[in-house]
């Protein structure tokens, strides 16, 4: 289907541009979200008679939004949630919940529309996420998931919590290891004694 950009869409085109789509993605996004036009003569005029508004309002927009920007780019989220030991999550973290987590520290007015998660956080660790403010701005949003606020400000200083935990367990257990064993240490103590005494009794029957 042939259609008449409202805004700039990332790997198609900006305002004004006419270019071809599948159908489904045209019906199921572009048209009922008013981001592009079908491109008949009819819409043709309609948006040459409205492009120096269409232009004017998406300006701005993409001001409003680069202001909101250099508050929310490099923002961290801290999520707590339960994982094994190897580091998988007991569920997973959605866009929903990046969402909810940005309103809770004050980001209002993001939608999950804007939020560009491939698929959902399945692990402890740090992953930076986009967040699309405008068509033409994007910030990046650092998404701290971890199963304790001790274990979230290790992985922000840089700490492989998982790695950390894994080493301390190795280093424990070496230590176990290298221990003696209590029984054992008592017997040789105990027979050490008889052990002088047999030799004593003997260099005295040499000398006599």
């Amino acid at each position: 289907m042939e259609i008449i950009l409202l805004e700039r869409i990332e790997k198609l085109g900006g305002i004004g541009d006419v270019v071809t789509v599948k159908n489904g993605f045209a019906r199921n996004y572009l048209l009922p979200n008013n981001k592009a036009l079908r491109a008949n003569d009819t819409n043709r005029k309609l948006f040459e008679a409205n492009r120096g508004k269409i232009e004017a309002d998406n300006a701005e927009r993409r001001t409003a939004a680069e202001g909101r920007a250099k508050d929310i780019d490099g923002k961290q989220i801290v999520l707590i949630r339960q994982a094994s030991n190897t580091g998988q999550l007991y569920g997973s973290v959605s866009v929903r919940d990046i969402v909810d987590a940005l309103a809770e520290d004050g980001v209002e007015g993001i939608g999950k529309s804007m939020v560009e998660l491939e698929r959902p956080i399945k692990s402890l660790g740090l992953v930076d996420v986009k967040v699309k403010l405008h068509p033409e701005v994007v910030v990046s949003v650092g998404v701290n998931v971890a199963r304790s606020p001790d274990e979230a400000e290790m992985q922000k200083q840089g700490i492989d919590v998982i790695a950390a935990m894994f080493e301390e367990e190795q280093a424990e257990a070496a230590a176990t290891a290298l221990e003696p064993d209590s029984e054992d240490e008592f017997d040789d103590a105990g027979a050490a004694p008889s052990d002088h005494a047999g030799e004593a009794a003997a260099d005295e029957a040499e000398e006599a």
